[in-house]
């Protein structure tokens, strides 16, 4: 198990950016993929983007070319940079450690959950 922070959350207009922090405080960061998972009101939680210790990262096509997810395993942070943001990026995000599927957007473990930041873009 890991134990996840997450920070960075906040009100924007569309167009600025945000910046969003996780960080594992207990557990064993370097064995887990980390991921960045969003949920809308009334929506599925989907995952956004993903980084694993080393290798390609993973990102949903609605945010490819305007978020950027880094990996800084000296800080047991995953940071994701969010550029461009739309209103329609607005929900609750979560980052998560986990062992991943048959693919990257799999999960067949969890290791553990942060408690969720709200990011809200207003038009």
């Amino acid at each position: 198990q890991v134990q996840l922070v997450e920070s960075g959350g906040g009100l924007v207009q569309a167009g600025d950016s945000l910046r969003l922090s996780c960080t594992a405080s207990e557990g064993t960061f370097s064995r887990y993929i980390i991921g960045w998972f969003r949920q809308a009101p009334g929506k599925e939680r989907d995952l956004v983007a993903a980084a694993p210790w080393t290798g390609s990262r993973y990102y949903a096509d609605s945010v490819k070319g305007r978020f950027l997810i880094t990996r800084d395993n000296t800080k047991n942070t995953v940071y994701l940079q969010m550029n461009s943001l739309k209103p329609e990026d607005t929900a609750v995000y979560s980052c998560a450690a986990y062992f991943p599927g048959r693919t990257i957007t799999t999960i067949s473990e969890i290791g553990g959950w942060g408690q969720g930041t709200q990011v809200t873009v207003s038009s």
